[in-house]
């Protein structure tokens, strides 16, 4: 019998975790498979961590790792493939805004060959600016990767094992799983869904984390941004040499006149601003490759309950 892999990230969830694995069990037993649990507490400060150790103690499906401190989505994801012991492995939110009840039809696919099966959330009941805002995005970001980003598309997939395989062998300390997911290929499959409002808790992204995590994204799989500032910073030179040559045509016809106190600082307000962009781009990049050398773990385990 083959086996299935539920992975499950959690931070400060523990309003959620009953609620998902009571949830999820209505819907696993639809399929001919033997079903693991892998949850990850990301450093949660609530009580996590110990429902976790409750359910581990009632049902030997159940695994669980902690992490010493709260190293973020991304390592809580890639641990969670690495102790994932399944032929496939679907990785879940715990606050059920990923319906498990899809879990029967992404087994499904998995059967009939698919290496990834995708839900791709739809937008309804989201506000308008953020939906605005968020579709914006998508088309920018579309034109500066070199892979393929589709909005309303997440984390929330099944993977074949071949297709986990390929994600493990992607060691970068800088993830953006998104892009790891649409980088590594195989033959997919879209499932689309309602959106789903969240259980219980606050959410975790803010709009700086969201806006971080967009930044991620652009940055983690081309070097485009770095061409954009070639390019602006060439344009602009060229701007700049017409603004002389114009003006050297109207000393030669109108002889010198009084300077403007509004050309003047703008030029120096738009031209600092654009080096202040640039520097920041490659800094970005930079700061990148820094973290690549220093090679740290991705997380570190502080309690752990998994059958290897």
């Amino acid at each position: 019998m083959k086996k299935l892999s539920i992975v499950v990230p959690c931070y400060n969830e523990q309003e959620n975790v009953y609620d998902f694995y009571q949830e999820t069990q209505k819907y696993v037993k639809e399929i001919q498979a033997e079903i693991e649990f892998v949850f990850i507490d990301d450093g949660s400060k609530d009580q996590t961590l110990s429902i976790l150790r409750d359910l581990a103690n009632h049902d030997e499906n159940v695994n669980f790792i902690s992490f010493s401190r709260n190293f973020g989505k991304e390592s809580a994801i890639l641990a969670g493939f690495h102790y994932a012991t399944g032929d496939a492995v679907i990785l879940m939110d715990v606050d059920l805004q990923h319906p498990p009840s899809l879990i029967p039809i992404m087994w499904k696919y998995y059967e009939e060959g698919y290496d990834q099966v995708i839900g791709k959330r739809n937008r309804k009941g989201e506000g308008f600016w953020r939906r605005h805002l968020t579709n914006l995005y998508y088309k920018v970001a579309n034109q500066l990767v070199e892979i393929s980003i589709t909005n309303g598309v997440g984390d929330f997939r099944l993977l074949s094992r071949r297709a986990l395989n390929a994600v493990l062998k992607m060691s970068e300390y800088n993830r953006f799983s998104k892009g790891l997911f649409a980088w590594i290929g195989f033959h997919e499959k879209l499932i689309e869904y309602d959106n789903q409002v969240r259980m219980d808790g606050n959410g975790k992204w803010s709009f700086k984390s969201l806006l971080n995590y967009g930044i991620d994204g652009v940055l983690s799989f081309n070097t485009k941004p770095l061409r954009v500032a070639i390019h602006g910073g060439t344009y602009i030179t060229i701007a700049g040499f017409i603004y002389i040559f114009l003006t050297l045509i109207n000393y030669f016809l109108h002889g010198i006149e009084t300077p403007g106190y509004f050309t003047t600082i703008s030029a120096i307000i738009i031209l600092g601003g654009v080096q202040l962009l640039f520097l920041g781009i490659i800094g970005e990049y930079i700061g990148r490759i820094y973290c690549e050398i220093k090679d740290r773990p991705h997380y570190l385990i502080q309690e752990k309950r998994v059958k290897e």
